[in-house]
């Protein structure tokens, strides 16, 4: 017997609902439980045991119905219900009262699970919140991390090309002068264009290579007339110096053009220059 239903009670109340009209047992239940706002919900066991007793005393009868078992309050079920009507009274108040005291827990459940949600998704917004702003904040400064580090990065790469551009145009100067004075100081000074040293005379700068062979043949005449000896000697230390001045010269031009740049117009100037130059050096050897 449910607690809800004192004793010989439940009895009553099955009379009382198939006085209203006649039912199958599982219609019964479902009145039950919304009579009770699904808080009581009596089994099969619970129902089905009553009805058959109730049956077996007389008080109601069933036929068969679409396959169920539907029961009806007979006369003498009737009879006791009206004997029965205070007592009917008093258990419908209490019934009631019991559902009163059923829906104010209810909704004193539904409150309090409603307060305990609201303050749950507002913990949960704050640290939602805390956690969002925590995670952006060192989302910002991995990011700001990352931008300096790159930034030193192409600093530190920068400062090593030109480190090595450097390290690589002094080199080169080194290996110029060099090969430019080496030239010179063979027998006869530089090459003529096309010869076995043409391409170290026309890579160090034609117009320094012209002067020097108009002035090597300039000199022949002269060299052939003296006499051997101290004049020879003298003219091929004259020479070699020659070739130091030119080999000079050619660097420092092209050290200042790989460290400023050389546009068109630039090689221009540059070309008038020479040949300034040229005629200059020319006029020298010629007085």
């Amino acid at each position: 017997m449910s607690p809800v239903f004192g004793h010989g009670r439940l009895r009553l109340y099955l009379l009382k609902l198939l006085e209203e009209s006649p039912r199958h047992g599982y219609e019964v239940i479902r009145l039950l439980q919304d009579r009770f706002l699904g808080v009581y919900s009596p089994s099969p066991g619970t129902i089905y045991p009553r009805l058959a007793r109730l049956e077996e005393e007389g008080l109601v009868t069933h036929e068969v119905v679409a396959g169920k078992k539907v029961f009806t309050l007979t006369d003498r079920g009737r009879a006791e219900l009206n004997d029965r009507m205070d007592e009917l009274a008093d258990l419908e108040r209490e019934i009631s009262a019991s559902v009163q005291d059923i829906a104010r827990e209810v909704k004193e459940d539904v409150r309090q699970t409603v307060r305990s949600l609201r303050e749950e998704l507002t913990q949960m917004a704050r640290d939602i919140g805390r956690d969002s702003s925590r995670d952006s904040s060192e989302a910002w400064r991995e990011q700001k991390e990352e931008w300096r580090r790159q930034r030193d990065q192409q600093k530190e790469d920068w400062r090593r090309h030109k480190r090595q551009w450097r390290e690589e145009t002094q080199r080169w100067q080194r290996e110029w002068e060099r090969v430019w004075t080496d030239v010179w100081s063979m027998p006869g000074g530089a090459p003529r264009p096309g010869s076995a040293g043409g391409d170290a005379d026309d890579s160090a700068g034609g117009k320094a290579g012209d002067i020097a062979v108009e002035r090597a043949s300039d000199s022949a005449g002269d060299r052939a007339g003296d006499s051997a000896g101290d004049s020879a000697g003298r003219h091929a230390a004259n020479d070699a110096e020659l070739g130091r001045l030119l080999g000079e010269f050619v660097g420092k031009v092209r050290r200042t053009a790989g460290e400023g740049g050389l546009s068109d117009a630039a090689l221009a100037e540059c070309r008038a220059a020479l040949d300034q130059a040229a005629r200059r050096i020319q006029e020298a050897f010629r007085a």
